[in-house]
């Protein structure tokens, strides 16, 4: 059998899924609007869109940033790009498909009023990313991410909101039950960027952290099943074809309270190119 539900993001399935998804459901809309508005846009005359995607976060930026204003979103994804163009149309943005840690190569040096990521840092070598920031950023300008729980290791709210498994949860009881899954041992590495390192980074490079705050996300239960429908967040991993894992999850959902809401916390993160002889804030 050969699996076709792990590939990648530069894929058709993947971008459209992913498309629907973030304009059905509101997560990456209201995330991308408050980093943008963390991104203190008013007066901005360029602003990048970091793994910018299928520009959910591009589309909040334009939203509050002045006529005038330019946005480049970047994304290694050329499939995401694709999408993203048949969905966003205008004049003031412009797509450059390249990976993250590239950006100083396609945005003018020390011209660029914030650069905005929305939940995808974790997939870049931060600090690359650190140091291309710095070099694009004008003096006084904003770099704004988030970070999601896992990678920044935030505690979760009590009881997350719920009062059974997780959908998560009974996808691999029912991956061992119906299809014998077994799955492999892993090894507790501790959290990939948690806030010290993250500063760690940002520091190195020049920028200063001038804010960080945890923000808490209500996700119902119909959404993250549809989250789980996009064919690279699939559970479980293993040699499974996609509708096998539609299969399993299906079953999972059934068993689930469909009203029923959880909660996710976030890590953002606030830094900014400093100006000469004035203070962080």
């Amino acid at each position: 059998m050969t699996p076709d539900a792990l590939t990648g993001w530069d894929e058709d399935a993947n971008a459209e899924a992913y498309a629907a998804f973030a304009r059905a459901f509101p997560m990456y809309s209201a995330t991308s609007r408050d980093l943008a508005d963390r991104a203190r846009l008013t007066d901005s005359r360029l602003i990048v869109d970091l793994c910018g995607g299928t520009g959910v976060t591009a589309q909040a930026i334009l939203d509050l940033a002045p006529a005038r204003a330019a946005v480049i979103s970047l994304d290694n994804a050329a499939a995401m790009q694709r999408v993203g163009q048949r969905i966003v149309h205008d004049p003031r943005l412009s797509w450059v498909t390249a990976p993250a840690e590239h950006l100083a190569e396609h945005a003018p040096p020390h011209q660029v009023d914030a650069v905005v990521c929305n939940s995808a840092i974790w997939k870049t070598d931060v600090s690359a990313v650190a140091a291309a920031v710095h070099g694009v950023l004008r003096p006084g300008g904003r770099f704004v991410f988030n970070i999601g729980a896992g990678f920044a290791g935030l505690t979760q709210p009590n009881g997350q909101g719920r009062t059974g498994p997780s959908l998560d949860s009974l996808i691999h009881r029912i991956a061992a039950r119906d299809y014998g899954y077994t799955p492999p041992p892993t090894l507790d590495t501790g959290p990939k960027l948690p806030l010290a390192a993250v500063t760690h980074f940002l520091t190195e490079a020049g920028l200063t952290v001038v804010h960080t705050e945890v923000t808490t996300q209500h996700t119902a239960m119909a959404e993250r099943k549809a989250w789980l429908s996009i064919p690279i967040f699939a559970r479980p991993n293993g040699d499974f074809t996609h509708a096998q894992r539609l299969d399993m999850l299906e079953k999972a959902y059934a068993r689930t309270n469909p009203e029923e809401t959880t909660m996710t916390n976030w890590l953002v993160v606030v830094a900014q190119r400093d100006e000469p002889g004035s203070p962080a804030f």
